[in-house]
C-alpha cells in the first residue's frame, strides 16, 4: 500500500492537519482541525469527501501538541481511511512553519536544521514555538517519517538586499539575524501561480500587487514572478493591523505605552520569551484593541455599530491603499493585476470597493455588480471584479493596458501539496534540502 503524506499547520490557537494521497498531483483524502485553544469552546472539524463532522471537545487540550495528538489519533483510530491504519503509513510530514530566517528552500528536519530553527524561536516566539513543538513529537512519535519544514519567509528570498535590510549597524544585524523576512509567503505563491495561469501568461512575465487579508493582514509586491518586497518584515508584526496586531506604528510608542516594555510578558513560559512589547502590539492592539470584536465582518458594514468600529475599517482601508500606492510605484506602474486574498479580502466587497475606490488614479475599478456577488463560486480559484469596457490607463509608463482586479480563493494546503509532489520525486536526494544561507545575507560566511 502507498504511504500517505501528513500536512500539519499549526498555530497558537488551532492545529490543521491534512492527509494526502501521493500522487501526481496530491490527492487529498481528508482533513481535520482543532481550533478554539486560547478562546474556547475547542472545536473539532473532520472533512472526508461528503463526510463532514463538526463538535465541542470534551477532552482537556489547551496546547498545539496536545491538539496535534488528538488529531493523530482521531486518523489512527476513527477516520475510516483505510490508507492510513498505523503511524508507520505516514511517508513525509510536512510543517508548515512560519519564520524559516534564510532558509532559500524546504528542509528536511535533520540535526542541523533542527538547531537552526530552535534558535530562531527566540526571533519568532509567537511564531515558531508551537511549529516546534509538534515536530518534536513528530521525530519522537513518528520516527519513520521524513519530517520536513515548509516556511513562510522562503518566497520573499528573491527581495532585493535594499528592500530586506534595515538601517541599523551592520554587525548588530548580523549578529542577531535582524533583516526583513516577510511572511504568509505560501499564500503568495499560490495566488501568483493562480493569476499567472488565469491571465494565460507566464509566471516570469507576472507582475501583481497581491493582499492576504485575514485576521493576520499582509501586501506584496511580485515584478517578473520575483518577490520585491511585502509589508512585513522581521516578524509578522509589521506593516498592516490586523485582528490583534498594530501593523507599523513609531516604534518608541511601545515605551510611553507602558514602562514594563522590556519586561517578560506573563504568557510567558519556561520554553518561550515574550516581552510585555510584543505581547501589546500582537495581541493587545489592531482592530479588536478598538471595537472589542476580532470578526471584521462586524467591522466592515455600511451601518458601523459604533464611531470606533467606522474608524478602525477607514485605518485599515487606508494603511491598505498606502501599501498598493507604494509597490504600484516599485513596479513602475506596470501592474497585470490587483490581487484580494485571505478570508477578508474574498469575502468583504466593502473593503474591496473601498480599497479600489481609494485607488481608481492608479487604474483600477471594479464592476459594482460584480463585486457585490463576490467569488465566482467555491471551486473558482480567480475571479475577475474589474470594470469592463474602461479605458486603459496606462499613467504615462507605456504600458497601455489596465490592471485587472481579481480576488483570489488561496490555498496554502495545495501548496504544501505542491511542494510534496516535487520531493516525493526525489528520493534519496532530500538531504540537499537541509541548510540555510544565513551569512549570504549579510555578506560574510558561516
Amino acid at each position: 500500500m502507498a504511504r500517505v503524506i501528513l500536512s500539519i499547520n499549526a498555530g497558537s490557537s488551532s492545529v490543521k492537519v491534512t492527509v494526502y494521497k501521493p500522487e501526481k498531483p496530491p490527492v487529498k483524502l481528508a482533513s481535520a482541525q482543532v481550533a478554539g485553544l486560547t478562546a474556547p469552546p475547542r472545536i473539532f472539524e473532520y472533512s472526508k469527501g461528503s463526510n463532514k463532522q463538526k463538535k465541542e471537545i470534551q477532552d482537556e487540550i489547551s496546547t498545539p501538541q496536545e491538539a496535534f495528538r488528538y488529531l493523530l489519533d482521531h486518523f489512527l483510530k476513527h477516520s475510516e481511511l483505510e490508507e492510513v491504519t498505523g503511524k508507520d503509513d505516514f511517508e513525509y510530514l510536512c510543517h508548515r512553519v512560519v519564520h524559516g530566517g534564510d532558509f532559500e528552500e524546504e528542509a528536511v528536519i535533520t540535526e542541523d536544521s533542527y538547531r537552526y530553527l530552535q534558535a530562531l524561536k527566540e526571533l519568532a516566539p509567537l511564531h515558531n514555538t508551537s511549529s516546534l513543538e509538534i515536530i518534536d513529537t513528530c521525530l519522537r512519535e513518528i520516527p519513520k517519517a521524513k519530517t520536513v519544514a515548509y516556511f513562510d519567509t522562503t518566497f520573499h528570498q528573491s527581495m532585493p538586499d535594499y528592500v530586506k535590510i534595515y538601517p541599523i549597524k551592520p554587525e548588530k544585524a548580523r549578529e542577531n539575524w535582524l533583516r526583513k523576512y516577510g511572511f504568509h509567503g505560501t499564500s503568495y505563491s499560490f495566488i501568483v501561480r493562480s493569476v499567472a495561469e488565469f491571465l494565460k501568461q507566464p509566471i516570469e512575465s507576472t507582475n501583481v500587487v497581491a493582499l492576504h487579508l485575514g485576521s493576520g493582514a499582509s501586501a506584496c509586491a511580485v515584478q517578473n514572478g520575483k518577490w520585491i518586497d511585502t509589508s512585513m518584515g522581521l516578524t509578522p508584526l509589521s506593516g498592516l493591523p490586523g485582528a490583534t496586531r498594530s501593523g507599523d506604528i513609531d516604534p518608541s510608542l511601545v515605551f510611553h505605552y507602558t514602562s514594563g516594555a522590556g519586561k517578560l510578558s506573563p504568557e510567558s513560559t519556561k520554553d518561550m520569551h515574550i516581552s510585555t512589547a510584543e505581547c501589546i502590539l500582537n495581541k493587545q492592539s489592531g482592530w479588536k484593541s478598538m471595537t472589542g470584536t476580532t470578526d471584521f465582518s462586524q467591522i466592515a458594514t455600511k451601518t458601523p455599530e459604533t464611531d470606533q468600529h467606522r474608524l478602525a475599517f477607514e485605518i485599515f482601508i487606508d494603511r491598505i491603499a498606502g501599501f498598493i500606492g507604494n509597490y504600484v510605484v516599485k513596479l513602475d506602474g506596470r501592474v497585470d493585476a490587483l490581487v484580494f486574498a485571505g478570508g477578508i479580502g474574498e469575502k468583504s466587497s466593502l473593503l474591496r470597493e473601498r480599497v479600489v475606490e481609494k485607488c481608481r488614479c492608479l487604474g483600477f475599478a471594479i464592476d459594482p455588480d460584480v463585486n457585490g456577488k463576490g467569488v465566482a463560486g467555491e471551486r473558482v480559484t480567480v475571479t475577475d471584479i474589474s470594470e469592463k469596457g474602461a479605458a486603459a490607463r496606462s499613467m504615462g509608463t507605456g504600458w497601455g493596458k489596465q490592471p485587472r482586479v481579481l480576488i483570489c480563493q488561496t490555498d496554502e494546503e495545495v501548496s504544501k501539496g505542491d511542494f510534496m509532489q516535487f520531493i516525493s520525486s526525489q528520493g534519496p536526494s532530500l538531504s540537499r534540502l537541509a541548510s540555510p544561507t544565513m551569512g549570504n545575507v549579510f555578506g560574510r560566511n558561516n
